[in-house]
């Protein structure tokens, strides 16, 4: 297949994107961004049984996909806006009241499951035949341990689950996804080569890139702020927030910072103090629109591509087992770190009942996780019993069996889970 004009392969992708949330709507009735998923594995299942009749209609769907750069369209395209629009409609007062609790589980909850997941993928692999360096597990940690609950917000909202618990998974989400990223880009830079892995290049690195991300966010929010001020135009302050990402998360790369933490601090510092003192009630009202929409529609795109994903990996019946293995490796690495977190924080403040189970069934992994495997070289190798062959095949297939049950499995039944727990009535 010639080389796809990207026009037209988002043109394919969004009419998809559309055609699945119909189906979804119509019949299925799942949340909307689980729904779009199953529709799409769905989708390509089928592409797969049909081919067995006519191969060229797999093969030319296979190069679709592959023509594709998820994790340069995911991280260097779509995560900026997706970060932005999700911090745009947190309340600081609600987060500063979380703040601990965020901070703690975005950091240090972060660090503790890339551990925790890399020793025990390390010897489940070993376990299984399979040979792979202490840092390329650690990698596999990093990836995986950042939270994406996008679906698990609506459904919390729709359930009226405690304004709290809402602020404490979505604060977190918002800020380990910069975390996440900022250790897996070391530990990629070990594992490759590029750097040697010391505990001061380490902390130099998360200060660049976390420290960074937020002077910039800052930096980025004040000038927004002073613009939206200084004129009261829709069109105009429209087109202001927009630049703030177009403009501010490449920018971010460019100064190798993190660009996913200085949307998330740009995104809360317009969504606040901007909101109040800088907008005009109707500037406000089409601001709020415009990125409800954006984040509608990128959401769709994020899990049509997900689902699509499948038609590409290498399934392999050693990679599909491994994969399974680390569904509760993920789990119980999370219960862990989560339970750790809150625990030491119990004699500070009072905590809703279950809370940790409730935040680890709820942690769904997402679309950063299968963009971050996607962008570990092929160069890495790992060795079974038989052969050598790219570890970043094993990683993806693992993370991919990781994402697709948490979104489907965990994403369809957090919400009766939290009304249980927490003795919501259904009729909310």
């Amino acid at each position: 297949m010639d080389q796809l004009d990207p026009i037209v392969a988002s043109g394919i992708v969004i009419t998809l994107a559309a055609l699945f949330a119909y189906i979804n709507e119509r019949w299925l009735q799942f949340p909307e961004t689980i729904g779009l998923m199953v529709v799409a594995m769905l989708f390509t299942l089928l592409l797969v049984f049909v081919g067995v009749l006519n191969p060229r209609m797999v093969q030319v769907a296979r190069e679709f996909v592959e023509q594709i750069d998820f994790n340069e369209t995911l991280m260097h395209g779509m995560l900026g806006f997706l970060l932005f629009a999700g911090a745009l409609h947190v309340k600081l007062d609600d987060l500063a009241e979380q703040k601990w609790v965020v901070t703690i589980t975005a950091t240090f909850g972060v660090l503790g499951s890339t551990l925790l997941v890399g020793v025990l993928a390390h010897y489940i692999l070993w376990a299984l035949g399979i040979s792979m360096s202490w840092t390329i597990c650690f990698l596999f940690g990093a990836l995986i341990s950042p939270t994406d609950p996008i679906s698990v917000l609506g459904i919390m909202k729709k359930i009226g689950a405690p304004k709290s618990l809402t602020t404490k998974m979505s604060g977190e989400s918002l800020f380990n996804d910069g975390v996440g990223v900022v250790v897996f880009l070391v530990l990629l830079d070990a594992a490759t080569g590029a750097s040697d892995l010391s505990i001061s290049q380490v902390g130099f690195l998360l200060l660049q890139e976390v420290g960074g991300g937020i002077v910039l966010g800052l930096l980025l929010g004040g000038i927004a702020f002073y613009l939206h001020s200084t004129v009261d135009s829709v069109h105009v302050e429209l087109l202001i927030s927009l630049a703030v990402v177009a403009g501010g998360y490449p920018l971010a790369l460019g100064l190798h910072c993190s660009g996913p933490i200085a949307m998330v601090v740009a995104g809360l510092l317009i969504g606040n103090p901007g909101r109040r003192h800088a907008m005009g009630e109707k500037v406000r009202t089409q601001v709020d629109s415009l990125w409800e929409m954006i984040d509608e529609v990128l959401n769709a795109v994020l899990f049509v591509l997900l689902g699509l994903e499948v038609i590409v990996l290498a399934w392999q019946r050693e990679f599909l087992f491994a994969g399974v293995l680390m569904i509760p490796v993920v789990l119980f690495s999370r219960f862990v770190t989560i339970g750790v977190a809150v625990n030491a924080l119990r004699r500070f403040r009072v905590f809703s009942p279950r809370v940790v189970r409730i935040l680890t069934w709820g942690g769904l992994r997402g679309g950063i996780s299968v963009a971050l495997a996607l962008s570990i070289p092929m160069t890495l190798q790992a060795v079974d019993q038989t052969q050598v062959f790219p570890a970043r095949n094993l990683i993806l297939v693992m993370t991919y069996v990781v994402v697709v049950f948490s979104i489907v499995v965990q994403g369809l039944s957090i919400g009766a889970y939290i009304r249980r727990s927490l003795s919501i009535p259904t009729d909310r």
